[in-house]
């Protein structure tokens, strides 16, 4: 039985709500920030609050491992500013990836870099784009919550 996909907005707000239950599960403290709040979607601490991070959720419904960023991921390097990235997985139970701003950023940026570099369709000169894609090809952070550094 094939299953409708989200929309943009429904996918944002469901990977937020899945961190922050996984978050919890975990022992974690959760908060879901206000959507005004640039950059970080949850605030994350551990249970005596003497360690927190901020986390920016990105969410696909599908089950490719990859999302797209746009051109400001590159600048993002704050040590305690970390990207969990969701995929849904339509019905099946949700994955996640736990990265460092800073690793992301220079992965987006080599990447994007390499791609501008490489001929595009027949050959062409490819045009330069705001949208970066960050991949986690190892999968060397999926589950990996340790990496917040909270425990």
């Amino acid at each position: 039985m094939k299953t409708a996909r989200l929309n943009k907005i429904l996918t944002g707000v469901a990977g937020e709500y899945f961190v922050a239950a996984e978050l919890s599960r975990q022992g974690y403290v959760a908060s879901l920030t206000l959507r005004n709040t640039r950059g970080i979607d949850i605030l994350a601490s551990n249970a005596d609050a003497t360690k927190t991070v901020g986390i920016q959720v990105k969410a696909n419904s599908g089950k490719k491992a990859h999302w797209l960023l746009s051109e400001k991921a590159e600048s993002d390097i704050a040590e305690n500013l970390f990207y969990v990235f969701v995929n849904l997985n339509g019905t099946e139970a949700p994955e996640y990836y736990i990265v460092p701003r800073a690793v992301v950023a220079k992965y987006v940026t080599e990447k994007h870099k390499a791609w501008l570099a490489a001929p595009g369709r027949n050959g062409r000169i490819r045009q330069d784009s705001s949208m970066r894609v960050f991949r986690d090809p190892d999968p060397k952070y999926r589950n990996a919550w340790k990496t917040l550094g909270l425990g």
